[in-house]
């Protein structure tokens, strides 16, 4: 636990450093954080945030920079960020307030494109915006055993679009078992989404025999994941951005190797398909999110809504020096904007 001295000096150091992008030094973080201290003191705080991994002295300075632990204890008890309220757009953002008046609810690709290009605009680094995942309705699933402790899933949508997926298992079912299952998911989860049926299933499945309701729940998760593959979309705006972003350094390797996650786009479907099941804003600093794993990235993300249904995730990727305040704003009015005019239609 930090006492309030060194708190304050940590906040102030994490804003200057996110402000000038120079290491701070003793004598900035006195004039800057407006408490009486003498250089001496300060330096011993300062070893002792560094010694607690928060700070941490480039080898060319004798100033301190924030670690990415350091960013995150600044998000997660410093950082005053208030949601803006979409009627102050004008005010705040006039950029996001013409760009919502050119978003059309009946062309959803445009406006995840368009949400993709607003977000790399805003924050100068770069946007990501997942496509609206569609209510997966099923209509009927079968099992089909393959081999021991392997099963072909079989789903069937009301349009008569087939999915298939290969499931294992912790154990080998029988043929009537699998009969049992597929009959019981039939009877009473026809033409409900994989959502519903998943959640109705986790209140019922004390009453099933347990093998056959984790088989069954097997067969949801596949069939979720089966459809999504074909319903899912990242779009993502504005890499280049990250070239002139001077905290990477000359680090062409790992620079490359994040263009190549921008290139595959299954990784971040991944964090944001994760995100999308969190409440608000999400923020991902320092390669915590595994799939951007890069310690001088962050993320920050947020789910949006149609008709009061969670469909997407969208947010900004750049470097862990970055505005959070100011990020947390763009990705919460987008997400609203996105929602608000996808929901008009």
């Amino acid at each position: 636990m930090l006492d309030d001295r060194a708190k304050s000096l940590l906040k102030t150091l994490v804003e200057r450093y996110i402000a000038d992008g120079q290491p701070v030094g003793s004598r900035t973080l006195s004039r800057a954080s407006g408490l009486e201290l003498s250089p001496a003191t300060i330096r011993n705080v300062m070893a002792d945030l560094e010694e607690l991994g928060l700070i941490a002295s480039p080898h060319t300075s004798a100033g301190r920079v924030p670690t990415a632990r350091g960013y995150r204890l600044f998000v997660d008890t410093m950082l005053m960020a208030r949601p803006l309220d979409l009627a102050r757009l004008n005010a705040v953002a006039p950029e996001v307030a013409a760009a919502r008046d050119q978003l059309h609810p009946d062309q959803p690709q445009r406006v995840i494109a368009q949400a993709a290009q607003m977000l790399s605009n805003l924050s100068s680094f770069v946007g990501v915006v997942t496509a609206p995942r569609k209510a997966s309705v099923f209509h009927h699933i079968e099992f089909m055993r393959l081999s021991e402790r392997r099963l072909l899933v079989i789903l069937v949508a009301p349009d008569g679009d087939v999915q298939n997926r290969v499931i294992f298992t912790a154990r080998d079912y029988t043929p009537s078992e699998l009969v049992e299952a597929s009959n019981y998911l039939n009877t009473h989860y026809a033409g409900l989404t994989i959502e519903e049926v998943r959640e109705r299933l986790q209140h019922e499945i004390e009453a099933l025999r347990s093998e056959i309701g984790t088989l069954m729940q097997a067969a949801v998760q596949a069939g979720s994941e089966a459809l999504a593959e074909n319903t899912d979309k990242v779009v993502v705006s504005g890499e280049r951005n990250l070239l002139t972003v001077q905290d990477f350094g000359n680090d062409l390797g790992s620079l490359r190797r994040l263009f190549d996650l921008f290139e595959q786009k299954t990784e971040l479907m991944r964090l944001l398909d994760t995100s999308s099941r969190a409440e608000g804003v999400r923020i991902y600093i320092g390669g915590e999110s595994q799939v951007v794993p890069f310690e001088e990235l962050s993320v920050v993300t947020a789910p949006y809504e149609v008709d009061g249904r969670i469909v997407g995730t969208l947010g900004v990727i750049g470097p862990t020096r970055m505005a959070y305040d100011r990020m947390i704003q763009i990705v919460d009015i987008t997400a609203r904007l996105v929602g608000h005019t996808l929901s008009q239609k």
